[in-house]
This record gives structure tokens, C-alpha cells and sequence, in this order.
């Protein structure tokens, strides 16, 4: 359900019209983390009306899209100047950017964010989309892989460095270790059949 241009919600399916351009469920399983500190949960875009069209929704345009974000953020811009390492500035400035998929700035602010926090996992998982989406598979991997000596088991790192193996890596099998590992450290997964049905394929691509 969308309220504004930019919506917050508990549970988080990630970037989902970048999802379903890239035909790739990065993030899929995202909960929010860092909305328990007061910071929104990694918004979704919602498609912003074009003025010229008659009662057509159409996707902004990405000029329009960073345009949009710059608004948003030059309050919290502002902010950053006097306390630069307010992570919960750098997280709010990061996650608009992301939402308007302007994926090297959100990672610029990811990244000052784990300067602060250098433990957040969550953060990590965050930024290691961005680059994936700007087109830096081994950094995203990278990241992803220094989150999991962090925490084995963290859900959303699993299951991303399983899509980024498979669609930015073409390794099905390298794709598939990753969510059988998911599966084994999470047993209560809700999203269970999802990894399940996403390992079923990768089989059938890797025979």
C-alpha cells in the first residue's frame, strides 16, 4: 500500500520495482532492522504521475527521480554538517537515495554509516545491494561475505549472496550452497518455500 512517495513498513521486500526490472529479488527478505533506532526501514518508490498524461501513471524518469531525492535529503544534508556521525542521518540520507535508485550516493552513505557502526550487519547488506545494482558484483560480494563472517547466519546476507551469485556470477551452485546454508542456520524461515523453490531452479540450471 503506498501513502506517500516514499513508504515505511515493518516488513520490507526490498527495491521492488528495481526487483522486478532486473528480474532479481535482492533483498526479498529485508525486515527493517534499522527501524527500531527511530530510522525508516529502506523505503519502495512509488511511480510518480506524469503531469503531461492524462490519468496515466508512469515511472519517473531517473533526472526526475535524483531530483527528488535531493529535495528530500538537503534538510538532512544540513543536519550532517554539524554532527557527521549521526548514523541514523547517514541511514535516513542513504535509504532515500536508494528508493530513488541513485545506488552509488545511497552506498557513499551506507558506507559512512558502518564508519560509525562498523558492526552492522544489516547496514553491510544494505550497501552490498547498492553496489550490486551499480553494477559492482565482486564489491557487493565482498561486502556480503565480510557481513557472514560477522553472523553466519544472517538471513538476508545468505540470501543475497545467493541472487548475486547466480545473476551477477552465473554460478548456479555457488548460488545454491549459499541458500542451502540459509535453510540449515534458519530453520523457521518464513520465507522458506521461496528459498526452496529458488534452489529447485538454480538446480535445474546448473544440470
Amino acid at each position: 500500500m503506498v501513502h506517500d512517495e516514499f513508504w515505511r513498513a515493518k516488513v520490507v521486500y526490498g527495491m521492488a520495482v528495481v526487483c522486478l526490472l532486473l528480474g532479481l529479488a535482492i533483498g526479498y527478505l529485508l525486515r527493517g532492522s534499522e527501524s527500531r533506532t527511530g530510522v525508516a526501514s529502506s523505503p519502495s518508490h512509488a511511480a510518480a504521475p506524469d503531469p503531461h498524461a492524462s490519468g496515466s501513471m508512469q515511472m519517473p524518469s531517473m533526472e526526475q527521480m535524483k531530483a527528488m531525492a535531493d529535495r528530500k535529503v538537503e534538510p538532512l544534508l544540513a543536519q550532517l554538517k554539524s554532527d557527521p556521525k549521526n548514523k541514523d542521518l547517514l541511514l535516513r540520507v542513504a535509504y532515500f537515495y536508494k528508493s530513488a535508485h541513485q545506488f552509488k550516493d545511497a552506498a557513499s552513505y551506507f558506507d559512512r554509516a558502518l564508519q560509525v557502526d562498523p558492526k552492522n550487519t544489516a547496514v553491510r547488506t544494505e550497501m552490498a545491494s547498492c553496489l550490486y545494482y551499480d553494477g559492482n558484483v565482486d564489491g557487493a560480494l565482498d561486502l556480503l561475505q565480510e557481513s557472514l563472517k560477522q553472523n553466519p547466519a544472517d538471513a538476508n546476507s545468505l540470501f543475497n549472496l545467493g541472487m548475486i551469485r547466480w545473476k551477477g556470477k552465473k554460478d548456479a551452485s555457488g548460488a545454491i550452497a549459499a541458500w542451502k546454508e540459509l535453510l540449515k542456520t534458519n530453520p523457521h524461515l518464513d520465507k522458506k518455500p521461496v528459498v526452496e523453490r529458488m534452489i529447485a531452479e538454480a538446480q535445474g540450471k546448473a544440470s
